[in-house]
């Protein structure tokens, strides 16, 4: 498996927690009383269901985690149920049964969107898309992949933002931010919709709006998981027929290395600012080997668009997987380079404003040079990746500046075969990321905030939102989850309390 491609996903890791006699009885009571009053929506470890879903998660990490059961619910009304007798089964004082909330399985730290002997709410049979009367609004289950979601679209000539590799599911990719094709031109994937369908902790069904409980409306752009199960998502359609884009590759020479870093602080300059295009440097290191290319993409049916120039006019490798195609095709072949899952791994985000080349040159040879200090490592790949940050319309809770296009967001990915080297490369990776915002910092470039859906667990991602949106986001949840159900029964994930 190429290192240069394991990036395309984010990747973290963390060990499985250690579950109780007393939490694993009262957890198999609570599946058994939802398995009663909701029959056939319960799976068991003994089952091919259930085998499949833990299957299919895309890191070891959460497939270690063994639920006691899954609970797959087809209709709101089912997650409304479910909320309300988790809840009733809270007796004489005895602590919730904890639950997992999981779309498509791509939030990859242990314990994001599964649990250790909890239950698993499986959203993914909630996956319907229905488009409205004149097309303007895409309305898909909580569940829903985007990579299944695009087909049913493209016949009308439309697309919407989600996932730009299969399998990412709606949920966890628009609550914590989202990057799509189309995020230079209209901003984060969690910008563009206009309603939510949530079930909150009392179990009661609300439908959240601009209009219609705004506060909600807002802190579910970039809240994560931390007020409802949403169950529906109206998303904003946009005008898209062909779309041209691709990965290329380059030999990894000095030369290249600063044609790339000429190239890409060219590209971020905002006079050259050109809303059709996503791309992104991904350098790799595996078995003492370093690879480097891009990933280029336009939402135009145009072939090697002069703001690709400065890329495309470097000496490559053959063949280039470059092509025009409609995005649902597009989503599927970038997929084709992705391996099918990972054993350990971990990841860590900044994010930064442009620069002259010396300051990518600086980044990347840092980044190199640090590399070599785990090369021993069993299985291991290291990636960092350098692509432009979305700006922002202002209609999300992230607390960044409308209309920034010189923001940079970088990651630095590490994925490894054994759990005893995860020590290792945790604090290989907090060192290199921390050498990295020295330098941003040195300059006045740094920028506090963490990309929640690439951020490892350790980041506070939702804190680097400012604190004036943290709070913000605080008084929503006591607001609609005055207990603070999805704070302690939900615990994975970022929590507003931490």
């Amino acid at each position: 498996m190429s290192s240069f491609y394991l990036n395309l996903f984010r990747l973290v890791a963390f060990l499985p927690v250690a579950v109780t006699t007393t939490e694993a009885q009262q957890t198999t009571d609570i599946c058994k009383l939802i398995d009663s009053r909701l029959p056939g929506r319960i799976t068991y470890a003994d089952t091919a269901v259930y085998r499949q879903s833990q299957s299919s998660y895309y890191t070891g990490q959460e497939r270690d985690l063994k639920p006691s059961c899954i609970f797959r619910p087809t209709r709101t009304s089912e997650v409304s149920q479910f909320i309300k007798l988790i809840k009733a089964d809270d007796k004489g004082g005895n602590q919730t049964a904890q639950f997992a909330i999981r779309g498509g399985g791509h939030s990859l730290f242990s314990g994001a969107a599964n649990i250790n002997g909890g239950v698993t709410v499986d959203m993914r049979s909630m996956k319907s898309v229905v488009l409205n009367h004149d097309h303007k609004v895409a309305s898909v289950g909580g569940g829903a992949v985007f990579s299944d979601v695009y087909p049913q679209v493209v016949p009308y000539n439309l697309t919407v933002m989600g996932g730009r590799v299969p399998g990412i599911a709606v949920g966890g990719f628009t609550t914590g931010g989202g990057v799509n094709f189309l995020s230079r031109r209209y901003g984060w994937s969690c910008d563009n919709i206009y309603g939510y369908e949530v079930v909150l902790a009392s179990g009661e069904i609300i439908y959240a709006t601009a209009s219609s409980h705004p506060d909600l409306w807002l802190a579910l752009k970039g809240g994560s998981n931390n007020f409802g199960i949403i169950t529906r998502f109206d998303l904003a359609t946009f005008p898209m027929g062909q779309m041209w884009g691709g990965v290329i590759q380059f030999n990894y020479t000095k030369a290249v290395l600063e044609a790339q870093a000429k190239a890409f602080s060219a590209f971020m300059d905002p006079k050259n600012f050109d809303d059709a295009a996503d791309m992104g440097i991904i350098l790799g290191f595996q078995d003492k080997t370093y690879s480097i290319g891009n990933s280029l993409f336009y939402v135009e049916p145009i072939a090697y668009p002069p703001t690709f120039q400065g890329f495309t006019s470097i000496p490559s490798l053959s063949p280039n997987s470059l092509a025009t195609n409609n995005v649902a095709e597009t989503v599927n072949r970038f997929g084709r380079f992705l391996p099918d899952d990972v054993a350990r791994a971990t990841e860590f985000v900044y994010s930064f404003k442009n620069s002259d080349a010396a300051l990518y040159s600086n980044l990347i040879q840092t980044w190199e040079d640090s590399t070599r200090t785990l090369a021993d490592i069993k299985g291991l790949q290291v990636q960092f990746l350098i692509q432009p940050q979305p700006p922002t319309n202002g209609t999300n809770s992230l607390g960044l500046t409308p209309g920034q296009t010189d923001i940079v967001v970088s990651v630095i990915t590490a994925a490894y075969t054994d759990a005893a080297d995860d020590d290792v490369v945790q604090k290989y990776l907090k060192s290199i990321t921390k050498t990295h915002e020295n330098i941003l910092r040195s300059k006045g470039l740094y920028l506090p905030f963490k990309y929640l859906n690439y951020a490892d667990i350790s980041q506070d991602a939702i804190g680097s939102y400012g604190q004036h949106n943290k709070a913000r986001l605080q008084a929503v949840s006591k607001k609609y989850d005055p207990k603070g159900f999805f704070q302690t029964v939900v615990p994975g994930g970022f929590k507003l309390f931490k």
